[in-house]
Formats: C-alpha cells, structure tokens, sequence
C-alpha cells in the first residue's frame, strides 16, 4: 500500500500524485508497486532490504538515494508468545522526497501520518528523519512502562501462585526485553554512524535534534537493562516462591491425612474379632471415643506447634 503526504499550513495532507517534496509512506508493497517505486529512481534493494523482518539497523547510500534502516517497536497483543517486538523500517532519502518502508502497520507511522505531530514538514528531509527517530525512542521507553505495569501485576499474582503459569507470562515480557535490547543497540550504532557521518550538520537544530535523540535512545537502553535484570532475578526469586508453596501445600495435606488416619487405626484394634481390653465394659465405647478425640486433639496440638497447618 502506497499514501502520499505534503505539508502545507494546515498540515499533512494526502496527495494522490507524488511531487517534490513529499513523503511517501510505503506498507508491505507488492510487486507493482516496487516496479512503480523503482520509477522514482530508487533501488528496488532499497525497497526489498526493509520487508525483511531480521534486517539490522544500518545505512547505505546508492544512486543518489540513502538507505537509512532503524529498528522500531512493534506491538502484537498479548496472546501472541512475544507481546512486544520489533521490526525494521526503512527512510529512503532522494533529493526530491522521503519514502518510509515498513512490512507492517506500526505506531510510529501511524502517529506521523495522523497528523498528531506538530511542525512536522515533509520538505524538510533530515528534520523528518530525526523527528522519527526521536519518536521511536520515546515509543520505546512508553512500552517499556507499559511492560512493567503488566509485570507488577504478575508479581501480586505470583506471591500466591503454586502454578507455572504466571512464570510463563513473565517469560513472554523476558523476551519482549531481550527483542528491545537487541534492536535499541543497533539503534544506537547506526545513530552514531550517522553523527559521524556529519549529515545532519546544516542546520544547528537538526544537530542539536541528534543530540536529543540519542540521549533518548541511551535512556531506552539503560531502561531496558535494569528491567530484563529486574524481570530475570524476579523470575528466578518466584520459581522458587512457587515450590515453597506447594511444599506447602503438600505438607498441609500429609498433616490431615495423618490426623484423619488415627481413629481409624484406633478403632481399627479394637474391631478385631480376637480378645481385646474393656470387651466387656459398658464405657468402653465411650472410653475409646474419648481416647480417640484425645490423640487427635493432641496431634492436632503438635502439628500446629510446629506450624505444619
């Protein structure tokens, strides 16, 4: 799917005709619309390298075009084995345009191409790119929240928990981690390339805008770390939460079977059909009842000292 963008006052409008100066937003393009992109003077690898969804961050400059490929956040639901992910998405750079490649529908394009984003200008390329490389970072360090909110959830669950279950939801959010981690890494070598490579040094804002982003970026990376630490050692800390409660448990239902197998015993004597005490004592029943109740209580006694129940 092919949308075009200008800018004008009002903001981002949707042309239907590509012009000077406009973006191109490009999501999961068939073969026509490679072929009519590759019209535009661009490299059909440009447009390909993007769709591929191990592709690392990184930059290449061919024919005139820059090929800059960032990793950004990609939320799938959480019923999926790993809720939050990340997926590359490509800013194609010419003389004439911007075009973004993405395989699928994200919130990064989503919140430039609904027009939320203030002063933002398609004829200004490289203040373009920065804006949504700084949007990236902040969308980020907001999963991140996100994240820790459902873990905080989790962990009031665990403290009572006697099941995997909840282990396993933590382990979804361990990977969720890891994917960012990887992905904000890369993020932040391809940032540094492009400060060395001094393109974004004509204008002092566009310098000052790099700044901005990649201090956001380290902020997201540092992030990231102490919450995988975080969710790694709690992980570790509630396996072991969960086998002391089922020893619990266990130990709980071996005390009643203990208890509830001694009038059994009991009367379980005195039913043999041999010679045994008091078989011709009027109180006896009662006598054994008593001795019954009497044995029970105090193990009963015992077990709770020893806090068995």
């Amino acid at each position: 799917m092919i949308t075009i963008y200008t800018h004008d006052a009002t903001g981002l409008l949707a042309q239907k005709e590509i012009s000077s100066g406009c973006w191109i937003n490009v999501i999961n393009p068939n073969s026509e619309e490679i072929t009519r992109l590759q019209e535009l003077g661009i490299p059909s690898e440009f447009i390909t390298y993007p769709l591929d969804m191990d592709e690392q961050a990184r930059s290449e400059r061919d024919n005139g075009a820059t090929l800059i490929i960032v990793r950004v956040p990609y939320y799938q639901g959480d019923e999926y084995d790993v809720p939050y992910s990340s997926l590359p998405l490509g800013i194609i750079l010419t003389d004439r345009l911007i075009l973004t490649v993405c395989k699928r529908e994200n919130e990064i394009i989503q919140g430039f191409s609904s027009g939320r984003m203030r002063d933002l200008s398609t004829a200004k390329r490289y203040r373009f790119v920065l804006r949504l490389l700084l949007r990236t970072a902040q969308t980020y360090l907001a999963y991140l929240q996100e994240i820790n909110k459902v873990v905080d959830a989790l962990e009031d669950q665990l403290q009572r928990s006697t099941r995997n279950k909840e282990v396993l939801e933590l382990l979804k959010y361990q990977k969720s981690l890891t994917y960012f981690t990887t992905a904000l890494k890369s993020n932040e070598l391809l940032m540094e390339r492009l400060q060395r490579m001094q393109v974004f040094k004509t204008y002092p804002e566009d310098e000052d805008l790099l700044e901005d982003v990649l201090i956001e970026n380290r902020q997201a990376i540092e992030m990231t770390n102490i919450a995988s630490n975080i969710l790694s050692s709690m992980m570790d800390a509630f396996a072991s939460i969960i086998s002391n409660n089922l020893n619990g448990v266990m130990k709980f239902l071996a005390s009643v079977t203990i208890v509830l197998s001694l009038p059994t015993i009991i009367t379980g004597l005195w039913g043999m059909n041999v010679a045994v005490p008091m078989a011709r004592n009027g109180w006896a029943f009662l006598t054994i009842l008593g001795f019954i109740f009497l044995t029970t209580l105090g193990t009963v006694f015992i077990f709770w000292k020893r806090d068995w129940f």
